[in-house]
């Protein structure tokens, strides 16, 4: 994809693989707005590198998430890729878990809630532009060995990978492609003060900016998640899928534009 005129949505870009991801696509010429909920960190952001629009934004309550959609498409226009990043991940055992609901569902907000929801608001707008589009869900490899420390985020993110693969069959006969990101621990403040691990947060930017532009991959992970493979009784998950959508066919995004 030559990403020199495209228009990119980023949320939670403020910092980590976001705001990598927001400095690779600004520096190949694309526009770029970031979201985050941290004023501060957009300002800096925007401050470093001149040219990045930032928007002030709780992705994980729906009228927020109708009030960025609105805010594109009326100041941001033609959008062309959406990257779904924003995410928390609270590390406590199921067991010892006693905070308040509201603390959980936040997290189911945030992680998969708000991109089903925004893909919903943008990818017409994205087809209308008829123009080569994408929508990059960021999952994890925690979606494929759920991480007993994170439970909730795990869950979110399988039903996240899930999602997208219903996602991709949806957009298949459109010029919108869909990738899902599988980072693997990435040295970022996603698990709070003290705990960043993981692969350096720009070589795993670097890695997944080359293979985005590239646009031959569906999946892009690495290191550790760089070749997954999913299988049921020795045949291929994507096979089975491909077989059961036949069985079942519905309407894709495909027949209405």
């Amino acid at each position: 994809m030559d990403v020199k005129t495209k228009k990119v949505l980023i949320t939670g870009g403020s910092d980590g693989i976001g705001k990598g991801l927001a400095v690779r696509f600004l520096k190949a010429g694309s526009q770029v707005m970031v979201t985050g909920r941290n004023q501060g960190k957009l300002e800096r952001l925007a401050r470093e590198y001149p040219g990045i629009l930032t928007f002030v934004n709780d992705i994980g309550k729906a009228e927020e998430r109708e009030w960025l959609a609105k805010h594109v498409m009326e100041q941001f226009g033609n959008l062309n890729i959406l990257i779904n990043n924003a995410g928390i991940q609270r590390r406590t055992a199921l067991a010892e878990d006693h905070s308040p609901w509201k603390e959980r569902q936040e997290e189911i907000d945030i992680l998969l809630s708000a991109p089903v929801h925004l893909n919903h608001l943008l990818i017409p707008q994205i087809l209308k532009n008829n123009q080569p589009g994408m929508i990059i869900n960021v999952t994890s490899g925690g979606a494929y060995i759920p991480q007993v420390f994170a439970p909730v985020y795990s869950a979110c993110k399988a039903a996240l990978h899930s999602y997208t693969l219903t996602l991709a069959h949806a957009l298949s006969n459109t010029r919108c492609k869909v990738i899902e990101l599988v980072p693997p621990a990435v040295q970022t403040a996603l698990a709070g003060p003290g705990l960043s691990h993981g692969v350096p947060v720009e070589d795993f930017c670097d890695h997944v900016f080359h293979e985005i532009i590239t646009g031959k991959a569906h999946r892009i992970g690495f290191g550790p998640t760089d070749y997954l493979t999913e299988e049921i009784s020795g045949r291929p998950v994507k096979d089975l899928m491909a077989e059961s959508a036949v069985k079942f066919p519905v309407k894709t995004y495909g027949d209405f534009y």
